[in-house]
């Protein structure tokens, strides 16, 4: 057949290429993938870039009868691949080193190029490992999908791990796929997306005749059609059957003060910050003054107050005198403490200050009812690794708190906030971790995320982040209430649907009720268990193929 020839000769082209033009494919393909993943959602453009890469691969293989050449061959392509797709899935990095430009506006290079190396380097390794066991024919694909989905889970867990836009993201959306993150996890998603955006052209160009193209359609059927349409189905079915309705007697509201994040910390404008996020819990979503009436839970954002607030007495007078009746706020905050008398001091002799980015839950009296410390904290932002090495010889993470912040206790704990479920929390970048139940100690009936997003500009940093934390709570079946700084702020229910929302740095107070939880889907019953299930039906799919 014509096509099926036409996308042969594609096949050999690719394999054919060598030197500058073999990487630039690969870091071509990768950086086009991109636009499978949020804000784009052109999830087809994989099924042209994906099976780039297994081209390239399958050329690796066929380089050398030397398990080490081709196991190198195949890392280096992986490896452009991989630095391609995290070099502008991850351009916006950049903007954070742009708030204090004159500071730290000389790293910025280093961020945008050597954070998409290190990540590609998981890439590389999958590649890899897929070459030394590659063969032609479909199975190569479920090789690859393994060896991917390995080096993705351990993109997410290694040295406090960053999985941020993994691969499954693509099939995540439109809303009823999205619910496959409820089936069978992100991690799961990843390693079903790898052949089925792959088959296609794949196995087209190993069949450039009538009997096996006829043998590629079935193949293309059980790896690409197949799956969609299971993932579509129970996507459908599960929102049709998803209970609806909202927890009683709670009515939210959201404050998106949309702050510059170069003003945010100086001196000079703490009260004015502080007086704008009264003045907008005050105000309704029209922006007329209503002074909270109906309100039973505000929230802010992370690091909302530019000062330490358990600190300032009449800060939290403040706060007590704007929440009416039995209402409550959960803020993110910045707080302090000593370390125990046991623990070494500083260098003064005096006690070690440790500081903790929180999510405190405050009452009407102005008084402090419960607290959260984030666990999960960002390096090179919140704290740095071999912070004092590095403090002694000159070096800064980007908050400028000097020893850094400190990490709160795991398992995390659940917040007890009067009128609401059990909270679980997630600061700032938190939410893009699948597990959040497994993370806890207990079940939460709600999720809050608090975040700011200001440090990353109007890029698609903050809509991805976005994005991601609408799959956590569609992967724990769970409300997700989230406060931005300069957005997005929203109220999601448990199957991701956007209840109310406040967009890009947009000043507004958003209102809403809460949607309440569903029974706990598979993924947060048995979390990534299910992906170890099906990585063994892989395997032993391809281990039944080779015996025979």
């Amino acid at each position: 057949m014509a096509v099926g020839a036409w996308i042969g000769n594609l096949h050999h082209r690719i394999c054919a290429a060598r030197g500058w033009r073999r990487w630039g494919l690969a870091f071509a393909a990768g950086a086009l993938s991109n636009f499978a993943l949020a804000p784009f959602f052109i999830s087809p453009v994989l099924f042209l870039t994906f099976p780039v890469l297994v081209w390239l691969l399958d050329d690796a293989a066929r380089r050398s009868q030397h398990p080490l050449e081709r196991a190198r061959a195949a890392a280096w392509a992986g490896w452009w691949f991989g630095f391609g797709y995290f070099m502008f899935g991850l351009f916006w990095i950049g903007e954070a080193f742009l708030v204090e430009a004159e500071t730290f506006g000389w790293l910025l290079p280093f961020a945008v190029t050597l954070m998409p190396a290190g990540l590609a380097l998981f890439w590389g390794a999958a590649a890899a490992a897929a070459v030394l066991v590659w063969r032609p024919g479909w199975e190569r694909l479920l090789v690859l999908a393994l060896a991917l989905t390995a080096g993705e889970w351990l993109r997410g867990h290694v040295l406090t791990g960053f999985p941020w836009n993994v691969i499954g993201y693509a099939l995540t959306w439109p809303l009823p796929l999205m619910q496959g993150a409820g089936l069978v996890g992100i991690y799961g998603l990843t390693l079903l997306a790898v052949p089925l955006f792959s088959a296609p052209l794949v196995m087209a160009a190993g069949a450039p005749h009538d009997a096996g193209m006829r043998r590629s359609i079935l193949a293309v059927v059980l790896i690409t059609v197949l799956p969609l349409a299971v993932l579509a189905c129970y996507g459908g079915w599960t929102l049709a059957t998803a209970p609806t309705g909202s927890v009683d007697g709670v009515k939210l509201r959201i404050v998106q003060p949309s702050i510059a994040q170069r003003d945010k910390w100086r001196a000079e404008k703490q009260g004015q910050i502080f007086q704008d996020h009264l003045d907008l819990s005050r105000t309704d979503a029209a922006g007329r003054r209503d002074d909270l009436a109906g309100i039973t839970h505000v929230v802010w954002p992370e690091a909302a107050m530019p000062f330490l607030p358990l600190e300032h007495p009449e800060a939290m007078e403040a706060i007590g005198s704007m929440l009416p009746g039995k209402a409550i706020l959960l803020t993110g905050a910045l707080r302090r403490d000593d370390m125990p008398a046991d623990m070494p001091a500083d260098g003064s002799g005096g006690p070690v200050r440790r500081a903790y980015n929180s999510l405190m839950v405050i009452n009407a009296d102005g008084l402090l009812n419960s607290i959260y410390d984030k666990t999960h904290l960002v390096p090179f932002g919140e704290y740095l690794p071999w912070q004092a090495t590095l403090e002694a010889i000159g070096l800064q993470q980007l908050t400028r708190l000097r020893g850094g912040f400190s990490e709160g206790i795991t398992p995390r704990p659940l917040l007890a906030v009067p009128g609401l479920p059990p909270v679980g929390g997630l600061i700032c970048y938190e939410a893009i971790f699948p597990g959040v139940g497994a993370a806890s100690a207990g079940r939460p009936g709600v999720l809050v995320n608090v975040t700011n997003d200001g440090w990353f500009g109007n890029t698609t940093g903050p809509r991805q982040h976005f994005h991601q934390a609408r799959v956590r709570a569609v992967e724990e079946g769970l409300p997700l209430i989230r406060a931005a700084n300069n957005g997005i702020s929203a109220v999601i229910d448990a199957n991701g649907r956007v209840i109310g929302m406040a967009g890009m740095n947009v000043r507004a107070s958003l209102d809403s009720v809460l949607p309440i939880a569903t029974q706990p889907p598979p993924y947060a019953v048995f979390g990534d268990g299910i992906l170890l299930l099906i990585s063994a039906l892989f395997a032993g799919a391809l281990g039944y193929v080779r015996l025979r």
